[in-house]
């Protein structure tokens, strides 16, 4: 079975994210999670690439088949470099199919050897992203039944760092 490529920003990397994870791992033999060094939307990712890597190490250290890997630059180009002939996609809601197809379709014409396949998210995780996590917690909200330890740890350390840093002049 080909190697798969589970690729995002995971900032931070959420209980959804592990299932699709989870998930693939036990569907393909290699699983490699693709962090991706920058995002398109918004002011940029809270944590750095080498955060984000090592909470999504830490979250899947029990999956012996997969390995994290930071990249830049275009994912089709990253998956050939890599070995990976399917790219693994979660999808939560109608939203992120339109998205999805989009990038899918993006990605076949880059490279039409590379397959995309779609991972529904479980209903218990349907609702919930990384810009939902980082919200409830800024506002002073729980987030420890949709993230890891060390996420929690890291976001409620992240968000006092920004707290405590004096207003831009």
């Amino acid at each position: 079975m080909p190697s798969a490529i589970i690729p995002g920003t995971y900032d931070p990397v959420t209980f959804g994210h592990l299932d699709v994870i989870t998930r693939s791992s036990q569907i393909f033999d290699e699983v490699i999670v693709a962090v991706a060094a920058s995002q398109k939307k918004g002011p940029g990712p809270l944590f750095s690439l080498a955060e984000r890597v090592d909470m999504v190490r830490d979250a899947t250290s029990q999956l012996p088949n997969v390995q994290i890997r930071p990249f830049s630059g275009l994912l089709v180009d990253f998956a050939v470099s890599a070995g990976a002939r399917i790219i693994v996609k979660g999808l939560r809601a109608v939203t992120d199919f339109e998205s999805e197809f989009q990038q899918a379709s993006l990605n076949y014409r880059l490279n039409s050897e590379l397959e995309t396949i779609f991972v529904m998210a479980t209903p218990e995780y349907m609702y919930l992203s990384s810009s939902m996590v980082k919200e409830v917690a800024s506002l002073g909200g729980r987030i420890s039944a949709w993230v890891t330890p060390l996420v929690e740890e890291s976001m409620a350390k992240r968000l006092q760092e920004l707290a405590d840093a004096p207003p831009d002049a």
